[in-house]
């Protein structure tokens, strides 16, 4: 059997699928293993109008504007404000404690309590014996200041033994006394309470920043912790601002207070030793001086 030859279109065709199969053997191995192992699921699709653009910006100035809104007040007016309702009950107290100090600093004046022209008149008058008893009570109303008090209440026991005009100017002094401490006491009170006042803030203000912090859930947040206690204690510095002063002056006063009383004690005294029985009759034993116009109308007769 005579075979045939074959087509010259059949060796092409052959060595094509021979160099395709060779390309498909050959390309896994030359691909690098990243791109083997990347994840072959499909990406999804996203609407572009769903997605929110945040600038790089924006986390920069939330920092920045972070500590403004937390942070501590810098100036005397922004701790003045951050007090908020704690100004009232500070308010009212610097308010009475400005008001008494000065209502005692009028009061309590040397020359007001302790009238000089009047006390040396008075003890020269009584010295000399040119005064009588309704004569001297008279000139005590009249003048009305603390001292020509306490010398009224002597001169009521003009005449009797030492110890009972000195137990009567005591008495006299101790009425004068209450009156000179008056509104004393309001001043300490308010050195004493402010404090307090502050302490109570404290404690409510540290309370209302936890409580924040808690339903916040930032308790991680030192910062914020931080900035709420150190607002709670302005007012702890609020009620020692206003109590310090008020006690220096408290101590002022009634320093200024002893000090009269002691100055009007040694005044008494010589009231006492003028006035009463013993002195009015060491006073009669003494030669009298006679007065200029005795003197000038004696020389006009001779």
């Amino acid at each position: 059997m005579e075979r045939k030859p074959q087509s010259t279109l059949a060796r092409p065709r052959a060595l094509m699928h021979g160099w395709v199969l060779m390309l498909l053997l050959v390309t896994p191995a030359l691909m690098p293993d990243s791109a083997l192992s990347q994840d072959s699921t499909p990406i999804p699709l996203v609407d572009p109008g769903t997605v929110e653009v945040v600038p790089y910006v924006e986390p920069v100035l939330q920092a920045e504007e972070q500590p403004k809104s937390g942070g501590l007040p810098t100036s005397v007016i922004e701790i003045f404000l951050s007090l908020n309702y704690w100004i009232f009950p500070f308010g009212l107290a610097t308010l009475i404690s400005i008001w008494f100090t000065t209502e005692r600093i009028v009061v309590l004046r040397r020359g007001r309590v302790i009238p000089k022209p009047f006390v040396q008149r008075f003890l020269k008058l009584l010295a000399e014996g040119e005064l009588e008893k309704d004569e001297a009570l008279e000139i005590c109303e009249e003048n009305g200041s603390p001292v020509a008090m306490v010398f009224a209440h002597g001169v009521r026991k003009w005449g009797k033994p030492s110890v009972e005009v000195e137990q009567a100017i005591i008495d006299g002094g101790e009425r004068q006394v209450s009156s000179l401490r008056r509104h004393l006491q309001v001043i300490n009170g308010v050195a004493t309470v402010t404090p307090l006042i502050g302490l109570l803030g404290t404690v409510w203000g540290m309370l209302d920043s936890f409580n924040n912090i808690a339903i916040a859930g930032a308790m991680g947040n030192t910062e914020q912790l931080a900035s709420g206690i150190a607002l709670a204690l302005v007012t702890t510095a609020a009620g020692l601002i206003v109590a310090i002063p008020s006690l220096i002056l408290y101590m002022y006063l009634s320093g200024r207070v002893d000090a009269l009383v002691m100055r009007m004690d040694d005044l008494a005294q010589k009231v006492v030793f003028s006035i009463s029985a013993e002195g009015l009759i060491d006073i009669q034993q003494r030669p009298r001086k006679m007065s200029t116009a005795k003197q000038r109308s004696q020389k006009s007769a001779g």
